[in-house]
């Protein structure tokens, strides 16, 4: 069992910055695949980042590719999506989200059935 705590969000400036923290429980953190999906009002929920157990791979979609970063801090049970140059169409709910590595051998990262762990999310607002 796995439980993640997103921080971070917040009211930011179109063209402003910022990084979302994930906190997971557990001692099997870095058996997981970790990502981050967003939810805006209306929308479906869309995939926006996700890393593998050690970090050495990430996938990111064309949406956020140059502006969004994934990382991972497994001695911290962390995971980071740094955002910047922010605009209006960022503004969501984002939510973390944790799935175990066999669910990825053929890829998949963006399929959020994929994922067995969700964060409650945390609110991300850019004003014009």
């Amino acid at each position: 069992q796995v439980q993640l705590v997103e921080s971070g969000g917040g009211l930011v400036q179109t063209g402003g910055s910022l990084r979302l923290s994930c906190a997971a429980s557990g001692r099997t953190f870095s058996s997981y695949v970790m990502a981050w999906f967003r939810q805006a009002p209306g929308k479906e929920r869309e995939f926006v980042g996700a890393v593998n157990w050690n970090g050495g791979s990430r996938y990111l979609p064309d949406s956020v590719k140059g502006r969004f970063t994934i990382s991972r801090d497994n001695a911290k049970n962390t995971v980071y999506l740094h955002m910047i140059n922010l605009k209006a169409e960022d503004t969501a709910v984002y939510y973390c989200a944790a799935g175990s590595m066999g669910a990825f051998y053929l890829g998949g990262h963006s399929d959020s059935r994929k994922y067995d762990y969700w964060g409650q999310g945390t609110q991300v607002t850019v004003s014009s």
